[in-house]
């Protein structure tokens, strides 16, 4: 069974990762950015829609001092290299919901949202999600 792929800590003054790829996600994202090239996350929270992680065109979703950069993912490639770097960012409003999880990008089948880049592949992204307490210091 494969392990999950954890990312490394963006917040400053944290050594521990928030954020972790399935082992499933990640081969989709592998697909995707040999489709759209750069890709980046971001969990903007609310209802339907809003509640999954949406994947987009690195650059494409424009960050702020609104979004929080909890995590970034040395994507990997087929053959153990590295695609590249994709971010995961959240909303500050919703971080405050969250700020006691663990999170875990996941796959399942179905049509998310249209904005997401995985939608044509019928699968969605989602959330897993585990309270945990974090180190301190």
């Amino acid at each position: 069974m494969e392990e999950n792929i954890e990312s490394a800590p963006r917040i400053a003054g944290e050594e521990f990762s928030r954020v972790a790829l399935a082992p499933e996600a990640a081969d989709l994202l592998r697909k995707l950015w040999g489709q759209y090239g750069p890709l980046m996350f971001h969990q903007s929270g609310g209802c339907c829609d809003g509640s999954s992680p949406m994947c987009f065109p690195a650059g494409d979703f424009k960050t702020g001092d609104a979004d929080v950069l909890l995590g970034t993912f040395a994507l990997p490639d087929a053959d153990g290299g590295v695609l590249g770097e994709l971010d995961f960012w959240m909303s500050r409003e919703q971080f405050e919901y969250w700020k006691h999880t663990k999170l875990t990008v996941d796959v399942v089948p179905g049509r998310g949202s249209g904005f997401s880049v995985e939608a044509p592949e019928g699968k969605r992204f989602l959330i897993r999600s585990e309270i945990i307490q974090f180190p301190v210091g």
